[in-house]
Protein backbone atom coordinates (compact mmCIF):
# COMPACT_ATOMS: atom_id res chain seq x y z
CA UNK A 1 0.00 0.00 0.00
CA UNK A 2 1.69 3.58 -0.92
CA UNK A 3 1.41 6.36 1.19
CA UNK A 4 -1.79 8.74 0.98
CA UNK A 5 -0.80 11.14 3.22
CA UNK A 6 -1.32 14.50 1.67
CA UNK A 7 -3.57 13.01 -0.77
CA UNK A 8 -6.68 12.78 1.41
CA UNK A 9 -9.28 15.91 1.14
CA UNK A 10 -7.93 17.75 4.55
CA UNK A 11 -11.16 19.50 6.67
CA UNK A 12 -10.46 22.44 7.73
CA UNK A 13 -12.46 25.50 7.87
CA UNK A 14 -11.67 29.08 9.02
CA UNK A 15 -12.87 30.10 12.08
CA UNK A 16 -14.49 33.61 13.66
CA UNK A 17 -10.87 34.62 14.10
CA UNK A 18 -9.88 34.16 10.43
CA UNK A 19 -7.97 31.04 11.59
CA UNK A 20 -7.19 27.41 9.43
CA UNK A 21 -8.62 24.80 11.83
CA UNK A 22 -10.60 21.30 11.52
CA UNK A 23 -13.88 21.12 11.88
CA UNK A 24 -14.95 20.60 15.27
CA UNK A 25 -12.06 21.38 16.92
CA UNK A 26 -10.19 24.55 18.11
CA UNK A 27 -7.02 26.28 17.09
CA UNK A 28 -5.62 24.54 20.16
CA UNK A 29 -6.68 21.37 19.36
CA UNK A 30 -5.94 21.41 15.58
CA UNK A 31 -2.42 22.24 15.97
CA UNK A 32 -2.43 19.31 18.74
CA UNK A 33 -3.83 16.82 16.42
CA UNK A 34 -1.22 17.55 13.39
CA UNK A 35 1.42 17.15 15.67
CA UNK A 36 0.14 13.90 17.22
CA UNK A 37 -0.35 13.20 13.23
CA UNK A 38 2.41 13.56 11.94
CA UNK A 39 4.69 11.66 15.25
CA UNK A 40 2.31 8.77 14.68
CA UNK A 41 3.55 5.90 11.86
CA UNK A 42 1.75 5.74 8.73
CA UNK A 43 1.86 2.15 8.74
CA UNK A 44 1.90 -0.38 11.87
CA UNK A 45 4.19 -3.79 11.07
CA UNK A 46 1.53 -5.54 9.22
CA UNK A 47 1.10 -2.83 6.55
CA UNK A 48 -1.83 -1.51 8.02
CA UNK A 49 -2.81 2.18 7.47
CA UNK A 50 -3.74 4.32 10.78
CA UNK A 51 -8.11 3.96 9.30
CA UNK A 52 -7.93 0.38 9.86
CA UNK A 53 -5.84 0.41 13.51
CA UNK A 54 -8.53 2.99 14.48
CA UNK A 55 -11.28 0.73 13.59
CA UNK A 56 -9.57 -2.13 15.28
CA UNK A 57 -9.12 -0.02 18.32
CA UNK A 58 -12.79 0.50 18.58
CA UNK A 59 -13.96 -3.18 17.91
CA UNK A 60 -11.39 -3.69 21.29
CA UNK A 61 -12.56 -1.18 23.28
CA UNK A 62 -16.12 -2.33 22.97
CA UNK A 63 -15.12 -6.28 23.31
CA UNK A 64 -12.68 -5.27 26.37
CA UNK A 65 -9.93 -7.29 24.57
CA UNK A 66 -6.39 -6.80 23.58
CA UNK A 67 -4.12 -4.19 24.32
CA UNK A 68 -5.57 -0.29 24.80
CA UNK A 69 -3.80 2.64 22.50
CA UNK A 70 -1.06 4.11 23.56
CA UNK A 71 -1.77 7.69 25.11
CA UNK A 72 -0.65 9.27 22.56
CA UNK A 73 -2.81 6.98 19.65
CA UNK A 74 -5.94 7.38 22.68
CA UNK A 75 -5.67 11.57 22.11
CA UNK A 76 -5.21 11.31 18.44
CA UNK A 77 -8.37 9.24 17.95
CA UNK A 78 -10.59 11.40 20.58
CA UNK A 79 -9.55 14.54 18.87
CA UNK A 80 -9.82 12.34 15.65
CA UNK A 81 -13.63 11.06 16.59
CA UNK A 82 -14.70 14.80 17.51
CA UNK A 83 -13.21 15.82 14.56
CA UNK A 84 -15.12 13.13 12.44
CA UNK A 85 -18.69 13.71 14.33
CA UNK A 86 -18.76 17.08 13.22
CA UNK A 87 -17.54 16.75 9.71
CA UNK A 88 -20.12 14.22 9.33
CA UNK A 89 -22.91 16.73 10.68
CA UNK A 90 -21.34 19.53 8.66
CA UNK A 91 -21.65 17.48 5.45
CA UNK A 92 -25.29 16.51 6.49
CA UNK A 93 -26.08 20.00 6.66
CA UNK A 94 -24.33 21.42 3.97
CA UNK A 95 -25.89 18.87 1.82
CA UNK A 96 -29.58 19.89 3.59
CA UNK A 97 -29.04 23.41 2.86
CA UNK A 98 -28.31 22.82 -0.78
CA UNK A 99 -31.38 19.96 -1.26
CA UNK A 100 -33.77 22.68 0.21
CA UNK A 101 -32.46 25.80 -2.83
CA UNK A 102 -31.80 22.84 -5.09
CA UNK A 103 -33.68 22.85 -8.36
CA UNK A 104 -33.89 19.19 -8.50
CA UNK A 105 -35.31 18.73 -5.26
CA UNK A 106 -39.08 19.94 -4.54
Amino acid sequence: MSDLRGHSPRRYVVDVSGRRVLVGLTLEETSEFEGLDTSLPVLDGEGRDREARDLEAQHREASGAGPMPSAVEGRWLELYHKHDKAWIKWKADLRAGQERDSPFFN
